[in-house]
Order: C-alpha cells, then structure tokens, then sequence
C-alpha cells in the first residue's frame, strides 16, 4: 500500500491539562507548597497601567564636564553695550575675535574671571553676549564696566588643553581694589586690598589666586592690613588688562578652590575620622 505525504499525519502527545493539579496534589507539606507559590514566576503580580496623559518633554542638558578655566587670558575684549534688555534681565555684548572661534549658544566664557553663559553671537560682527544675574552684579565688577571697557575673556578648557594656569571656576567670591603700583625693570608690581576679610585666610604666599579671571601667584601677604601683591612680567602686562587698571579701581578675586576644600574637611571631622579608625 503506498502512502501519500498528504495523507500522514504524525501523532502529537497531548499533555492533560489537570496535569498541574496533580503535581501540587502531589504535595503535601503546606510550608513547603506556600513557598513553592511565592516564587513570582508562578505567583505573578497584576501590573499596574501606566498613565496615558502627555508629558512635556524634559529640556534637553548639554553633555559634557562642568566648565572650568585655566586663569590663562585668551584675548582682551571690547564692551560693546551693557544693560538691562527685559524685565530682570540684565546683558553684556562684547566684541571680540579669538573667542568666537567654535563657540556655541551656551557655552561657557570667563569674562574678567566670572563664568558666564553666551546667549547670542555672531561672527561676522564679531561679537557675543551674556546674560548676568543679579547675583553675579553684586558679586564682581562686572556692574562698573561701561562700554569701551576692555575686558580679560577665556573659553572654557576641553579635557584635550595643557593646564597652564591652575584651576580656576569662574565662581567670583569676592573684589578687591588695587591700591598700589609700583615699577621694577620692566615688571609691575601690584597691590590689591581685598574687600572681604573672610577671604585672606584662603590668600598664601606662593599660592595661586584668579584677578580678573587671571592666573597669578601671590607673593606677599599682609593680614593684619588686608591685602597682597603680585607681580606682572612685562608680556603679562600687555595680554590682560590689570596693568591698564588705574590705584582704586575693583577687580574680581577668586581664590583657590582646593583651601576651600581642606578647610571644609578640616571642619568637617575629617582627620578625627581617620585618627578613630583601626
């Protein structure tokens, strides 16, 4: 008898369907068969539905390290116009050339020191601009420029730069106002009393300290008075604008952000810490 493949038709073993009940009939130990249950593949939890309403969709952050500076004046820039544009909105528009180079809305430029965010540039008039906040005009000296001032501008250092200077944030913590200048040979030397106290335990000899958003060290230091000196090289004189600053004028001080630190650990406990543990 020949048979046709249509016509064969292969057995497939059914599995009853009470089969499972037999299995747990099979057991009898009620602790056992309650832990058995547990188990979550065969004791499922119901889901719980999602809501279906529409979100807004979160603002999108740029990626990337917090911007920091390396106190190394890129150019001297020019004050084009400064004031409040809106309702608690206060702008600086400054000319400029090196520091248009791939820049992008956002981005961050240290300008005389303070970091500050651009909102709008072009290149072809040369010129970006930045927003202040109040804040930042009560902090730094930036509320006394007027326009035709000039002004030190450093782009934000790319993991790829030599760290020339030291770290330096951009975060003002307070003015100073220079209140000597002095000549030696082709160097000048510059005093500068600052204006809040608190900060001269974090000023050293030898120690690093931002002026207008330049990287300097400070040479002599006099805490009974208040103030410090540095000196500028004669090339330093020519790239950042401190030399052409007149005895009484302000400029901005940021100190070394790693005092701040040890300061704080020390306050902290930090060192009983260490000292407690075997």
């Amino acid at each position: 008898m020949q048979l046709s493949i249509s016509s064969f038709k292969p057995t497939v073993p059914t599995i009853p369907k009470t089969h499972h009940r037999n299995v747990f009939s099979a057991i009898k130990d009620r602790a056992f068969r309650s832990s058995f249950l547990s188990f979550p593949l065969l004791n499922p939890r119901p889901l719980k539905s999602l809501p279906t309403h529409n979100r807004e969709p979160l603002p999108r952050r740029r990626v990337g390290p917090v911007s920091l500076f390396t106190g190394l004046v890129e150019e001297i820039g020019r004050v084009k116009s400064l004031g409040p544009t809106s309702i608690d909105a206060f702008t600086i528009t400054i000319n400029a050339e090196t520091t248009l180079g791939n820049l992008a809305l956002g981005d961050s430029v240290s300008v005389n020191g303070t970091c500050l965010t651009v909102t709008e540039f072009s290149t072809a008039a040369s010129e970006f601009s930045v927003g202040l906040s109040p804040e930042t005009l009560r902090k730094t000296n930036l509320g006394d420029l007027v326009p035709g001032s000039m002004v030190n501008l450093e782009r934000a250092v790319r993991p790829t730069d030599r760290m020339g200077g030291h770290f330096v944030q951009g975060h003002v913590d307070g003015t100073g106002v220079i209140v000597g200048k002095d000549r030696e040979g082709d160097s000048l030397w510059v005093k500068v009393r600052v204006e809040d106290a608190g900060l001269m335990k974090y000023v050293v000899p030898k120690g690093f300290i931002a002026v207008d958003g330049t990287s300097l060290t400070v040479c002599e230091v006099s805490d009974e008075e208040g103030w410090f000196n540095f000196m500028l090289v004669r090339y330093t004189q020519e790239k950042v604008v401190i030399a052409n600053k007149a005895i009484g004028e302000k400029v901005n001080l940021e100190v070394d952000i790693l005092g701040k630190y040890v300061e704080r650990l020390l306050k902290s406990g930090f060192l009983d810490s260490i000292n407690k543990s075997p």
